[in-house]
């Protein structure tokens, strides 16, 4: 899942960045792993930043705004999806040819080992990175060549785009930019990533509206667009210099079908999503939680606890609900420290323990001599819930209950969310009972799935269906027999890759455990007398696109 963003001024002499920059740290949530701007001045020229960290890290100075001309742009925050997370990755990413494109995707494609094969053989174009971005931009730009055009018009775009949803399966929104030429918005067909599209009157001295596409309303919101409209499922949306947005559904409407861990978990709770509330639904949420709560553990033993506490913070709308349906005292008894990472996609399970201690305090004075009922949004590897469990017993709890405002996860994520691999995920092939004893609980209660549905469909009723595979294992789009296979080996790689990665800052460091040192020898005996050659990031192509890269990790001080 990531973060997207594009914005088109009237005034030709407004700065697109500025905008942009404002509303990418609004969506930071939805990505931390790497932030990129791109923009399009007089002329037609590009100038772009980007590179791995948060965007605070990225663009730091006033002249890194100042080196981004022009009155439209896109942005773009990466969340890792499995395979590579290099800096060659970070997007926006572009093609000259034709007509210069720069590209930001949310989602994940399922077919693009055949879209890769298609470009190669048929279409003879390279792929540089393990990105499924740049190939889904490579199959748009392939079709755009196809016009044949010296300049190209909305109508060539809409053609180009038939075959992008042609031969394109998997949960996506897009947003592109076409030098010179304006932004567009578009979305998949069955609408499981979001992107919404608002408006507001220009500052500029000839008035005029400037238009923004983001991934969620709360960045519309704060940065004053108003009218906001959900880009359909199957639908384009084209915004030329000058010209009012041009709307074009390119498929056929089909109901949609929303990635429900959105509402769960991803989207902020002031956002709204495909016309529901997320705050709401967690609120909803809650309230059948709390029902199932009392059904499983039954009255008795609900008289007991004596503290409901939420696991911050995604969760804390929903326990809250919660306690007050079930009349026990709300408490924020665990404490976040908000500058530590989501602790479920980090590589190990050791740092992913570690990161939760960093992460969470548990006030003990609240915990002492009580039953309590944790509340947490969702239970992935268990990994977290054990250690948070672990926690609250050592604060001296009595009792400790754990209750997750979403159903078993008992299969892969293919839309966007590198959850795990599903072996590893707590509740593959256990029970409810074997859940609890492996995290620790005394006992623990999932939400139904028919329960979160309704949660969510009852804020809008033209919302019938959402994409709930990750916990029925059926998915909206057809998924190809091999594709789990493929999918665990790249992760596997990925996660070995990671793992070595670490043990060698370890071992550099002088910090390196007995493994990480084992990890490392097991390589130099692997490789014999030949050494191990580190390709620097920056010596990939894919980086030298656009006018400047950026590395935070090797950059010094705090300008440059």
């Amino acid at each position: 899942m990531c973060g997207i963003i594009a914005t088109i001024l009237a005034d030709p002499n407004e700065s697109a960045v500025e905008v942009i920059n404002n509303g990418l740290p609004i969506l930071q949530h939805r990505g931390q792993d790497a932030c990129g701007i791109a923009t399009c001045a007089h002329g037609g020229k590009i100038y772009t930043r980007k590179g791995n960290g948060l965007c605070a890290e990225v663009i730091r100075t006033q002249q890194h705004l100042a080196d981004l001309p022009g009155s439209m742009g896109i942005g773009h925050l990466r969340y890792p999806t499995a395979g590579s997370s290099g800096n060659a990755e970070a997007q926006p990413f572009y093609v000259n040819s034709p007509y210069g494109i720069c590209f930001a995707h949310n989602g994940n494609l399922i077919n693009a080992h055949e879209l890769r094969s298609y470009l190669d053989h048929e279409a003879h174009r390279h792929i540089n990175t393990e990105s499924d971005s740049e190939v889904l931009l490579n199959i748009f730009a392939s079709a755009l060549q196809e016009t044949g055009k010296f300049r190209v018009n909305e109508e060539d775009v809409f053609t180009a785009l038939k075959d992008v949803y042609k031969r394109s399966q998997g949960g996506y929104a897009c947003v592109a930019m076409l030098a010179g030429f304006g932004i567009m918005g578009f979305r998949d067909p069955h609408g499981i990533r979001p992107l919404v599209l608002g408006e507001r009157k220009s500052i500029g001295p000839q008035g005029g509206m400037d238009y923004m596409f983001s991934s969620e309303s709360v960045a519309l919101d704060q940065l004053e667009f108003i009218n906001h409209i959900t880009i359909a499922p199957g639908e384009t949306v084209i915004i030329t210099k000058g010209n009012k947005p041009l709307f074009r559904q390119i498929v056929p409407a089909v109901d949609p079908t929303p990635d429900i861990f959105e509402y769960v978990y991803f989207a902020r709770p002031d956002s709204i999503i495909d016309g529901i509330s997320v705050y709401r639904s967690r609120q909803n949420m809650g309230l059948a939680l709390a029902n199932t709560v009392l059904k499983q553990l039954g009255p008795e033993v609900v008289k007991t606890i004596d503290l409901v506490i939420p696991i911050p913070t995604t969760s804390e709308v929903s326990a809250l609900s919660l306690a007050q349906e079930l009349k026990i005292t709300y408490c924020q008894a665990f404490v976040k420290n908000r500058y530590v990472g989501r602790t479920f996609i980090m590589p190990g399970q050791k740092e992913r323990q570690k990161s939760v201690r960093r992460k969470l305090n548990a006030m003990k004075d609240e915990f002492k001599g009580r039953n309590v009922l944790l509340v947490d949004d969702s239970i992935v590897r268990g990994t977290t819930s054990r250690e948070i469990v672990l926690m609250a017993r050592e604060a001296q709890a009595k009792k400790v209950f754990f209750a997750s405002c979403a159903p078993p996860i008992r299969n892969a994520h293919i839309y966007g969310i590198d959850l795990a691999d599903t072996k590893e995920l707590v509740a593959y092939d256990r029970s409810e009972e074997d859940v609890a004893k492996h995290i620790g609980a005394d006992a623990v209660i999932y939400q139904t799935l028919p329960d979160l549905i309704a949660s969510c469909t009852s804020l809008n009723p033209q919302i019938k269906n959402f994409e709930v595979g990750v916990f029925s294992g059926t998915y909206v789009t057809p998924v190809a027999p091999d594709y789990f296979k493929r999918l665990e080996r790249i992760r596997g790689q990925s996660s070995l890759k990671k793992r070595r990665e670490a043990a060698v800052t370890a071992v550099t460091a002088g910090v390196a455990n007995d493994k990480d040192v084992e990890q490392v020898l097991s390589r130099v005996r692997a490789n014999g007398d030949q050494t191990e050659i580190k390709v620097k990031d920056t010596m990939d192509c894919s980086i030298h696109n656009f006018n400047d890269y950026v590395d935070v990790s090797k950059e010094a001080g705090g300008a440059d």
